[in-house]
């Protein structure tokens, strides 16, 4: 069973893509509560009645990674509301020749046998491979909130 995993790369520091990547407020819709910039952090997304996520910060190396680890989930538009309980968000940076960085986004656990899969891959696609990559590259990326 594959993870959903997006990549893409901007010209930009790997400093700059780690910095946007954890103003997450910069890029993910919906409520966003608690600090997401350090290690052991803990901070709630939430998405009307549809999402609702704990994620706790488990890795933090500047210019580097950050893992989210889900403690705790809802999702109201599927049979199983806890499917991203105990998974892992992982932003993977490296920097590679002529000064470009690479982005690997990875939800560890989040599988094609997962109710929301489809819903749910289709929005990362938007807010890593669209939001977040204007975010990096623009300064503004797209959060509907």
């Amino acid at each position: 069973m594959s993870n959903f995993t997006t990549t893409f790369t901007v010209d930009r520091s790997p400093q700059e893509v780690f910095a946007a990547i954890t103003n997450v407020r910069g890029w993910w819709s919906g409520e966003i509560a608690g600090r997401t910039d350090a290690l052991g952090a803990e901070f709630t997304y939430s998405y009307k009645n549809m999402h609702r996520t704990t994620q706790k910060i488990t890795e933090w190396l500047p210019g580097k990674k950050v893992v989210w680890h889900v403690v705790e989930s809802y999702l109201g538009f599927v049979d199983d509301k806890k499917e991203w309980t105990g998974t892992d968000i992982v932003f993977t940076i490296e920097k590679k020749k002529g000064g470009r960085t690479e982005v690997q986004f990875t939800h560890v656990g989040l599988v094609p046998a997962f109710e929301c899969y489809a819903d749910c891959s289709g929005a990362w696609d938007f807010y890593v491979g669209d939001s977040l990559r204007k975010l990096i590259t623009t300064g503004h990326g797209e959060p509907n909130t």
